[in-house]
């Protein structure tokens, strides 16, 4: 009975145009796996950034042990960006051929041991421990390239469309997450035990994790904790159960062909612009931010990695929030389009506020700015929720891979030119308006470029 009450609830709760398909019925108790395998995806999403932005938090004692200026470490910073790039596509054809949960596996593991030897890029001295620190960096890029296609891959399975965009809000925002737990925790360990072992730590927490993974992800078709109940739900409101099934996948044009018709696409083509330059601002905040509180703001290191959390906890609480009013939108009835557009637009132009911290001089005024941006980011990462909405389903982990690509060249630009910036200009100040013109360019491309937001459909060729 209880059951059936519930399955009753959330078939009323579907969009009108869902209900005339008749519910399967409730032999067995409704479940919410979907809910834990989106918790996993967030853990391991934290850990993720967290291996990704280790280095920013230990640069400057790093850098001041090691001898490295600040053009250098911006090629540090960039080297993760170059291979992450560039394996996208490679790390997007992997999910669709082996499936999610097990490419994740190995991504996470492989991660995690590179990140863990970055620790004892120490033992080395100025040139050499250059080029550990940026063959490492080269290595853990690569290794990361498959997650977030995988995460936009799974939230496609797993939920529907009225709960994707957040879903992916929920997983996009364990950046700000990872900044706001990492942070004061590396602070924290470079001042009682010295930067290399916040590349141990971190290292060591998802090697454990990996395993954790293969014991609790599973695709919906193959989960053994998930009911008939849950699994007709979710298929019912537009989730592909069976993506992960090779049957079950249809035929279709070449891996070449359809990335060409991808490229080809206007409304990709202003997504693809619209996430590189809301990946720039996640970038700033990921490496140069905790940097530019110690050298710009002349805050400690133990200091900036307490500062830092606040605004990437603003970031966390806009990512959730972006999410649920994208969602609540869509159900009450407004298009997809205006439901993802409004988010975004709205969120990039708050997040052009950190442009005002050039123009005061009290910290607490700079934490307050760089939360507003950081909200301002948080609330218009729908990017992923997008990408779930507009795949083509025989190709969904190609097509997030093509789009993180895009999107995730600015992790190879944006470090060499702020560095470049802070090297020849002594100040962060036009680091930080090169950051919020791509806020705007951001708000151009949704307004302008994108059009409807729909799934695409392959053609034969």
């Amino acid at each position: 009975m209880i059951a059936q009450r519930e399955l009753r609830h959330e078939h009323d709760a579907l969009p009108y145009n869902m209900k005339s398909v008749a519910p399967t019925p409730a032999n067995q108790r409704t479940t919410r796996t979907r809910y834990t395998v989106l918790a996993m995806i967030f853990i391991v999403s934290t850990l993720n950034y967290a291996s990704r932005a280790t280095l920013s938090m230990a640069g400057p004692a790093a850098s001041k042990q090691l001898g490295f200026n600040a053009q250098q470490l911006g090629y540090l910073f960039s080297a993760f960006g170059w291979t992450y790039v560039v394996a996208q596509i490679p790390g997007g054809w992997l999910l669709d051929r082996f499936g999610s949960r097990n490419v994740y596996a190995v991504s996470v593991l492989s991660w995690s041991i590179f990140t863990f030897l970055q620790g004892y890029a120490g033992v080395f001295h100025a040139t050499a421990a250059l080029v550990v620190f940026f063959g490492l960096r080269l290595l853990l890029g690569l290794a990361e390239a498959p997650a977030f296609p995988a995460n936009s891959r799974i939230v496609a399975a797993w939920f529907p469309t009225s709960e994707r965009g957040t879903a992916a809000a929920v997983f996009n925002s364990s950046q700000y997450f990872a900044t706001f737990l990492f942070a004061p925790l590396s602070g924290w360990i470079t001042h009682e035990f010295g930067w290399t072992w916040v590349f141990f730590v971190t290292g060591a927490l998802g090697i454990v994790m990996a395993a954790i993974w293969m014991k609790t992800v599973y695709s919906p078709a193959h989960h053994p904790r998930v009911s008939s109940t849950e699994l007709a739900f979710i298929e019912r409101g537009g989730a592909l159960i069976n993506m992960e099934t090779p049957a079950a996948t249809p035929s279709g044009p070449s891996q070449w062909t359809a990335i060409g018709q991808l490229l080809g696409n206007r409304m990709l083509a202003g997504v693809y612009l619209g996430q590189y330059c809301i990946t720039t601002i996640t970038v700033f905040f990921a490496t140069w931010f905790p940097v530019y509180l110690v050298q710009e703001r002349h805050m400690s290191i133990l200091k900036a990695g307490f500062t830092a959390s606040l605004p990437a906890l603003c970031g966390f609480a806009g990512g959730i929030v972006g999410g649920l009013f994208s969602d609540a939108m869509l159900k009450s009835g407004r298009s997809l389009s205006l439901s993802r557009k409004l988010p975004i637009v709205a969120g990039m132009l708050l997040s052009m506020s950190m442009v005002l911290c050039n123009y005061v001089e009290a910290e607490w005024i700079v934490v307050l700015l760089m939360s507003l941006a950081f909200l301002g980011k948080g609330i218009g990462a729908l990017g992923w929720a997008v990408v779930a909405d507009t795949s083509p389903k025989q190709i969904a982990g190609l097509s997030g891979g093509l789009f993180n690509m895009c999107g995730n060249l600015t992790t190879i630009t944006t470090p060499l030119i702020i560095g470049y910036i802070v090297q020849h200009t002594k100040s962060y100040r036009g680091a930080l308006v090169y950051v919020a013109i791509h806020a705007a360019i951001t708000i151009f491309s949704y307004l302008f470029i994108v059009g409807e937001i729909k799934r695409v459909e392959l053609r034969t060729i």
